[in-house]
């Protein structure tokens, strides 16, 4: 047996789910998470922490996850949300939104992490869970292609930033779009600050 669906057995819950997120980091673009709940049954071949799959086989497991899956729900936090609570905050309440937005209401959540989003159900955090837990492991799938499929969309609102080729992320080529661009309504004008000082020559404070 997987180890990971092991886990998620030993929980002794008839009903969990797994919460995971994707696009904190980038400087573009919402934040994303999913809530999932497998059967206690269920096996998918391959399930693993989503960061570690090629997108060929996170594509397929997007579709098996969602077939095989009792119920799962995929939300987000718009990049004004991100601005105005931060994003640790929009994180948390796009987790928030996907596990509200289940079919059926979990005994238990795992979360990814070492934070408490503050969910309406019992939490567990399980640092490196997407490698740990099924259900977390799903979740990851099912946030990162989500929002994979949301920055090929957003490209084509913009495609003189390629968005499909970085989704957003702080790569060579992202910055060298936004020299030569500027910002666009997309982007995380507050991960930017940085990115402006040391365009200005100007000193970054340090962190306290």
């Amino acid at each position: 047996m997987n180890d990971l669906f092991l886990f998620d057995r030993e929980q002794e819950c008839e009903v969990l789910c797994g919460v995971d997120e994707a696009g904190r980091g980038p400087l573009a673009g919402d934040v994303y998470a999913a809530a999932v709940i497998l059967p206690q049954d269920c096996t998918i071949d391959g399930l693993n922490d989503s960061k570690k799959l090629t997108e060929k086989k996170r594509e397929a497991l997007f579709v098996e996850i969602q077939e095989k899956a009792v119920s799962y729900c995929i939300a987000t936090a718009s990049v004004e949300e991100i601005e105005e609570h931060n994003i640790l905050n929009a994180t948390f309440l796009a987790m928030r939104r996907a596990v509200e937005g289940l079919a059926q209401r979990p005994q238990i959540a795992l979360v990814d992490g070492n934070r408490n989003p503050g969910l309406s159900v019992h939490t567990k955090c399980i640092v490196k869970g997407d490698a740990t837990s099924a259900s977390i492991a799903a979740a990851s799938i099912l946030a990162k292609v989500a929002r994979d499929h949301y920055m090929q969309k957003v490209a084509e609102q913009y495609p003189e930033y390629e968005f499909e080729r970085h989704k957003g992320y702080g790569t060579k080529l992202h910055y060298q779009k936004l020299d030569e661009f500027g910002e666009s309504p997309v982007h995380r004008h507050s991960f930017l600050k940085k990115y402006y000082a040391q365009k200005n020559g100007e000193e970054i404070p340090e962190k306290k």
